[in-house]
């Protein structure tokens, strides 16, 4: 991240401003790197969020419980407590705020643990400025309520039950416990059963721009979510369409 890039301006057509009012998005940066830190801070104020920064997990974990952000972006790697066990902890206190890792660690494993820990994305170091402000922009749209009005009607494929509303799941009458973004990725192929979605329209959809072809993400979250709903008892549901993208169908 160069001194050009924190001076940047906003995404086209964004204003980092809740509906709800002129209040400005709030976001924690918790990274034990100075750099890192006070880059992100002037880059993101730049573009108008309100931020906190704090230099590792015992600090994040007490601010985040402390007040309220609309986002948390955490270094894995910090003392004390890194950013998987305060991600852990927080998701363990019933936290859904919308968590963002950074990592220099870029093994599939590594993904996987941010994704148990209940990550909602995971940005590898070091990173354009630009692709964290457009995950962002996508984690925040995603957690915005919805207010078009009217009840939501339940979604059902074979004996699984989707509630967009209070975004819960179900495989009978067991709820299945879902991430922000693995309750999307669920909810988007199950409004479209049957049909086969291609890769760049799931990332467009879900993170709200597309990875590069290289990008192990989406495979990363479809194998949680198989597994999620494997334990359940829901096997099969998810099917792999090589070179393509995925679908879901009664199993």
């Amino acid at each position: 991240m160069s001194e050009e890039d924190i001076q940047a301006g906003p995404g086209a057509g964004w204003a980092p401003w809740r509906h709800y009012g002129a209040v400005p998005y709030r976001v924690l940066v918790a990274d034990d790197d100075r750099a890192i830190r006070e880059s992100l801070l002037r880059a993101l104020e730049l573009e108008g969020y309100e931020v906190v920064v704090v230099s590792d997990g015992v600090d994040a974990l007490a601010t985040a419980r402390r007040e309220r952000f609309d986002v948390l972006i955490l270094d894995v790697m910090m003392p004390s407590v890194d950013g998987l066990g305060v991600c852990r902890v927080l998701r363990a206190d019933g936290d859904g705020t919308p968590i963002m890792m950074l990592t220099a660690r870029v093994e599939t494993s590594d993904r996987v643990a941010g994704l148990d820990a209940g990550a909602d994305d995971y940005l590898p170091k070091p990173f354009e400025l630009d692709e964290l402000l457009a995950r962002l922009r996508a984690l925040l749209r995603r957690a915005a309520p919805d207010t078009a009005g009217g009840p939501v009607q339940r979604l059902r494929l074979d004996r699984l039950t989707v509630d967009p509303g209070a975004r819960r799941v179900w495989w009978l009458d067991t709820e299945i416990t879902l991430s922000k973004t693995e309750f999307d990725l669920l909810e988007l192929l199950v409004r479209n059963a049957g049909i086969v979605l291609d890769r760049a329209t799931i990332y467009r959809r879900i993170w709200g721009y597309e990875f590069g072809p290289e990008s192990k993400n989406l495979a990363v979250y479809i194998g949680y979510l198989r597994r999620k709903l494997e334990d359940a008892g829901a096997t099969g549901l998810i099917h792999t369409v090589r070179g393509v993208g995925y679908s879901v169908r009664s199993a």
